[in-house]
Formats: C-alpha cells, structure tokens, sequence
C-alpha cells in the first residue's frame, strides 16, 4: 500500500544517512515547511524528495518529469527569515519510489511506495577496502586543488559508507541516481568505486581540476 508525503523535487539526488542543506523560497515549498513545522514531534517531520529527470524547480510549469526513486527525508533544523523564506537542513532516512505526484493542494504531495535495501547481505572485504583506497586517493590528489570533499573518517558499515561516498563522489546527476537505484551496496561499493577511479584518471589528464565539482555551497532548490 502507498502512503502519501510532501514532496520536495530537487535538481539533485539525496541519499540515506547523509544530510542536506536547502534555502527554501517558493511559496509551495515554503507552505510545506510551515505544515512540517505544525508536526508537534520533530521526529515525524517528513517528506519525500526525487531527483527532477527534465523540467525546473521554480516557475508555474516546474518540474515535467521525475526520477520515480528518491528518499524519505526528515527535516531537523530549520532558520527562518524576515522574508519569510528558511534555511533547512535535512537527513535521509530511507528510499522510497513515487507512484504519482499530486499538485493540486497549496505543497506537492505524492504517494509513495517504500523501497527497502535488501535484507543485510555481507559486502567482501575485497570491495571495501578498493572503494576505501580509490576514495583517498581521490581525496589526496585533490589536495593542492581544493577543500577535501569530506572530512572525518568514513563510516565503517558498508551500506552507510556505499550512500557516503555516493553522496560526496563528484558525479553528474544520472550516475548519483543510477548509484540511489543501486539493488545493493555491495554493488553501490563497486559502482562508485569504478567512476571515481574514471575521475581520477580524468585528473591525470587535466590535474588542474576535477571533472565534475562536488557540490559543497548551500543548494537553492526552488
């Protein structure tokens, strides 16, 4: 059976476990925080996000087409402005798959169909510590470039560390949705290891920057 969420469409791919910071400005996207807001357990201010396939996130037409696996996604800090529009931060919590958007009321709506990572299968330790050892290499060859991509140890459970690193490798946004709509993070490890040892390669060729910028500045989704 579906369940219905407020939907957030984004230019952009969330993934489990890893939090986002979003400048929220529409006014459906700004009813929305409002409505989560009036949740009196923080805990239960949810909503969904897909990633928007062709279309935009502003505008009257907004997005025409969208991934239809995305992520549950709670909402845990939240700065609102004389504007009346807000700074948020979100962390997500689980994928879901979207079997129909509604936009007839005052924020998005969709119905939505939770999809689970399979139950644990052990990842070799062969996979992780390739996709361990490409990632600092990754993070060491950008060293005289720019920032680190991510600072702090990598997580240790491999299905926290596969959406980790999908989330921080600097990959355009169908291979971050490819890595969303992975069946499993043992084959997550092996897909994100094999593009970044690409951008690395790609590095080799042109060392004065990555090929594609990993998005570090506050995202302005609507």
């Amino acid at each position: 059976m579906s369940t219905t969420l407020p939907m957030f469409p984004l230019n952009a791919v969330l993934f489990p476990g890893v939090s986002v910071p979003l400048t929220v400005f529409e006014d459906r996207y700004r009813a929305m925080v409002h409505h989560l807001l009036r949740v009196d357990d923080p805990a239960e201010r949810i909503f969904g996000s897909v990633g928007i396939r062709e279309g935009y996130e502003v505008g009257d037409h907004g997005a025409q087409s969208l991934f239809r696996v995305g992520c549950k996604v709670q909402l845990t800090e939240v700065e609102s402005h004389a504007d009346g529009t807000f700074d948020i931060v979100a962390v997500g919590l689980e994928r879901i798959e979207l079997e129909r958007l509604d936009t007839t009321g005052t924020f998005p709506v969709g119905h939505v169909l939770p999809r689970p990572e399979p139950e644990y299968l052990p990842v070799a330790e062969e996979i992780l510590e390739r996709a361990r050892a490409t990632f600092t290499a990754y993070r060491a060859a950008l060293t005289d470039i720019r920032s680190d991509p991510y600072t702090g140890s990598l997580p240790k459970d491999p299905t926290y560390l596969s959406w980790t690193l999908a989330a921080v490798a600097p990959l355009p946004m169908s291979e971050r949705q490819a890595l969303l709509e992975a069946e499993d993070a043992s084959l997550r490890l092996v897909m994100v290891t094999d593009l970044l040892r690409s951008e690395l390669r790609a590095m080799n060729v042109i060392p004065s920057l990555p090929a594609t910028e990993v998005a570090r500045t506050r995202w302005s989704p609507n």
